[in-house]
């Protein structure tokens, strides 16, 4: 079993690596449910020591349903990210009729060789999963990332459980949204191959100076006074209910 942690900055992926996770996928746009990082943070995240780095390509917010002009930034991102060392990347490009563009899918797959795709929750917003899994298998994909269809993961679990038993080994089923230790033993048993989380935990900012009148992204509910961390205690409690334990430099290792 594998974990992967959603990691929104550099201490993000330096503090999952703390926690006994190895494999993180480095995002931008945390409210916004992941957009394609900034170079420097890129950079910075693969100068980490036994980081293995997968790197989110979206190049907005909202659907997953992309101009040309969009698709075209997509593919650079790749080549960018590429050229700086990432060992992975994370994509997700629909058609309108809410199925997998597999003309496009499979020419970032192209693009990203030889590095491993995943196609993230797009997929969840699919009209029908079981045809967007051989979809994206037939892409050249090497995981999906999925909740099974629903907010949650643990709301997904048959569902991930049929997708894991007709993925047989051709393309991995990453489980996620909402893991914790609490439901990961759960998730775990229908037989995916991995586990994805965020250890996400909230902090207060340190300003003592505080105007409420300003809201600066203007989306009532996102607080402009707290900051988003990876919680280690997070992460590790799920290592550690998973029954992994980590190796010398701190990834998560299975008890053989």
């Amino acid at each position: 079993m594998e974990i992967e942690v959603c990691a929104f900055s550099v201490e993000w992926c330096r503090d999952a690596r703390r926690a006994g996770v190895r494999r993180v996928e480095l995002c931008a746009g945390l409210h916004e449910g992941g957009l394609t990082p900034p170079a420097a943070q890129v950079m910075m995240a693969r100068r980490l020591p036994g980081i293995e780095l997968h790197v989110m390509i979206r190049p907005r917010g909202g659907d997953f349903l992309y101009s040309d002009l969009e698709f075209e930034q997509m593919k650079e991102d790749i080549r960018f990210v590429k050229s700086r060392g990432a060992d992975g990347v994370v994509l997700g490009i629909l058609r309108a009729d809410g199925s997998v563009d597999t003309g496009r899918t499979r020419e970032l797959v192209e693009i990203a060789a030889p590095l491993p795709v995943t196609f993230h929750r797009a997929f969840d917003m699919t009209r029908d999963l079981y045809r967007s899994l051989e979809e994206v298998t037939r892409c050249g994909c090497a995981r999906v990332l999925t909740s099974g269809g629903r907010a949650r993961a643990e709301e997904g679990v048959e569902v991930l459980r049929e997708l894991a038993r007709r993925a047989a080994g051709r393309v991995k089923i990453m489980a996620g949204s909402g893991v914790h230790a609490g439901n990961v033993g759960l998730l775990a048993a229908t037989g995916v191959a991995a586990v994805h989380l965020s250890g996400r935990g909230v902090r207060d900012s340190g300003m003592r100076f505080r105007n409420a009148a300003v809201s600066m992204g203007g989306v009532p509910g996102i607080p402009e006074y707290e900051a988003s961390f990876c919680d280690v205690s997070r992460v590790a409690a799920v290592v550690a209910a998973l029954g992994l334990e980590a190796d010398g430099e701190g990834a998560a290792l299975a008890r053989v």
